[in-house]
């Protein structure tokens, strides 16, 4: 098929690259414009971006897509198919029907649950046991679409960067074998009634909370690693938290109960098992407490 793809993180490269494999003619690649990153604040351009350069596809990079020039240089592509993932911006409608076949968008979620920016990491802080991809025809609304197939794996103790990763391979081949048999999927609406949303992740919501339930706060943990990463503050300084697992334990939330870094929760411990101070090499929590160490009873913020 004739793809005009449109992505831009790690998460969309796999989907990308396996349509590419899979013979289908990518015509052009839409992604986020360059933006300034690390110390020398360069101008850096999107996984998606890097990808499309090594495989040779044109790439489009406009800052948005709601001008009439760039609706008609989108439809001047001729496309049979849009293909989306995690894109970032708002596709106007006239986008969405400009491919004989519209635009399918690769979802992390099982839909109609976690439509949003954010659908990984809430998944891991709801407690959900499982979660997966969703091929999705694309409409005006926020991840209305009817949906065309799904792929399901478990959660089980997975960091959100597993599970993206994960989810990234999964939803790649999903979608190569829906467009391989796209005569025969018929779209299934979403039960709106069982929508739950997915808002993007607020940098403040990864400060750990000691008064929430040990398991709580393991979540926390896992759905903020390796973006933006979880952490507590002591004597002034910040301390991520890379693993924890929930331990045995009881005293003031965020009072360190022994020299192997558990801590008090509002129920229940939680034992840090890697950690990394602002700076400084991530190091398991044995090797950290051999230098300066945060000695049992010390408060965690």
């Amino acid at each position: 098929m004739r793809i005009v793809f449109m992505g831009t993180p790690d998460f969309a490269v796999p989907t990308l690259e396996a349509l590419v494999h899979a013979a289908h003619e990518v015509v052009c690649v839409y992604t986020q414009p360059p933006r300034r990153s690390g110390r020398g604040k360069k101008l850096q351009p999107t996984p998606v971006h890097q990808a499309a350069e090594r495989l040779g596809i044109e790439v489009r990079h406009p800052a948005s897509l709601k001008s009439q020039e760039e609706k008609d240089a989108f439809a001047a592509l001729e496309a049979d198919i849009g293909v989306v993932a995690a894109y970032g911006l708002i596709l106007p409608q006239a986008v969405l029907d400009a491919p004989t076949h519209g635009c399918l968008n690769v979802h992390a979620s099982i839909l109609p649950r976690w439509r949003g920016a954010a659908p990984i990491q809430r998944a891991i802080l709801a407690g959900d046991t499982g979660t997966g991809v969703t091929i999705m025809q694309m409409e005006a609304g926020l991840d209305t679409g009817p949906m065309l197939a799904t792929v399901r794996t478990p959660i089980e103790g997975k960091t959100a960067g597993e599970l993206t990763d994960e989810l990234a391979q999964k939803g790649a081949q999903l979608m190569v074998g829906t467009l391989r048999d796209l005569a025969i999927h018929i779209p299934v609406a979403q039960d709106d009634a069982e929508a739950t949303h997915a808002p993007k992740i607020d940098k403040a919501e990864a400060r750990l909370n000691w008064t929430q339930d040990a398991v709580q706060v393991e979540r926390q943990v896992r759905a903020f690693t390796p973006w933006p990463g979880a952490f507590f503050e002591y004597e002034g300084q910040r301390v991520k938290v890379l693993a924890a697992e929930v331990t045995e334990g009881s005293g003031k939330p965020g009072t360190v109960l022994d020299d192997a870094l558990s801590v008090a929760c509002g129920t229940g411990a939680l034992h840090l098992t890697r950690v990394q101070r602002a700076g400084k090499p991530a190091m398991d929590t044995q090797d950290f407490q051999r230098g300066r160490a945060i000695p049992q009873g010390a408060n965690l913020s």
